[in-house]
């Protein structure tokens, strides 16, 4: 009977071992089949010749090479223009779609009476798809019917012209992505103990003097997450350049996921290789960028 009670007890032991990895399974099934799994099949493409259709031939290194190091090529003209465009887009739109949310939400902070309401009218445009936002400023930034055009009396191309295009996409951006990191900085600031701001107040601390020094180091963790989140974000631009200017004029704004989706399943011939290579580059540099931000931001003071 003892050597019964023992065996019991070391099966309850190996059980709860177990346990754990029972109840991590199923998430982990779902990050192998829907990221891993897609990752590491997108890096061997980038490392073969593949037209969608025939076998992948393995190539090693050589898109690789194409798009870093062979200027002739027209595979190079392209990663090169659309990275510089997806960087300035992200250079352009990060800070606004920072620091836009983070002063209305401080904005909202100081009036709680309209805060809610207010709070709804901000965070709705995220709701939209982004075919509904395109058409809604597309209407508004149209040379003839525009409002904006109308109200300050321009005939100005806005999606036609440089550097207007720029300024067209960052806006539509901004407005399009402020309710997200509106709320975080709303659920931060609320977190913040008022005792604080009172004491501020005794010292004779003006606004401006308690936002930089008691908001903004209360709420650097949730600034730290937002910036990184939506640098990864504006890297993945792709619907607002495509549907607003169709990467014109002259190719300015057409960023490095236009160019993939070109040439993996554009008209013609599909490259998937040397798309898959273009992705996979972009997703390094994404990493380098967030892991540099993540350095830079989480020092401590």
């Amino acid at each position: 009977m003892q050597s019964a009670i023992r065996l019991k007890g070391k099966t309850s032991k190996k059980e709860r071992k177990f346990l754990p990895w029972l109840f991590l399974a199923p998430h982990l099934l779902i990050f192998a089949i829907f990221f891993l799994i897609p990752v590491l099949f997108g890096i061997y493409i980038s490392l073969t010749n593949w037209d969608l259709v025939n076998a992948p031939t393995f190539v090693g290194l050589d898109n690789y090479k194409e798009l870093l190091l062979n200027q002739d090529s027209t595979f190079y003209t392209q990663f090169h223009n659309g990275f510089k465009n997806t960087f300035l887009f992200v250079l352009f739109s990060v800070p606004f779609c920072i620091m836009v949310p983070l002063l209305i939400a401080a904005a909202l902070n100081a009036k709680p009476k309209l805060g809610k309401l207010f709070q709804s009218i901000f965070y709705l445009p995220s709701l939209f798809a982004i075919s509904a936002v395109v058409i809604i400023w597309t209407l508004i930034f149209n040379v003839t019917y525009g409002p904006v055009n109308n109200i300050f009396n321009v005939d100005t191309v806005w999606l036609g012209t440089q550097p207007y295009a720029w300024i067209t996409l960052v806006v539509v951006t901004v407005w399009w992505t402020i309710g997200g990191n509106m709320v975080i900085y709303q659920a931060a600031l609320n977190g913040i103990s008022k005792d604080f701001y009172e004491a501020a107040d005794i010292d004779g601390a003006t606004s401006v003097q308690k936002f930089f020094k008691i908001t903004l180091p209360s709420i650097k963790g949730q600034i730290l997450y937002t910036v990184v989140m939506t640098t990864i974000a504006q890297f993945n631009v792709y619907g607002q350049p495509l549907m607003l200017t169709a990467g014109g004029p002259n190719n300015s704004t057409r960023v490095l996921l236009m160019y993939i989706q070109q040439n993996a399943f554009g008209s013609g011939q599909s490259i998937a290789g040397i798309a898959s290579a273009m992705a996979v580059l972009l997703g390094i540099c994404i990493m380098i960028v967030a892991a540099l931000q993540f350095k830079i931001l989480n020092k401590k003071d």
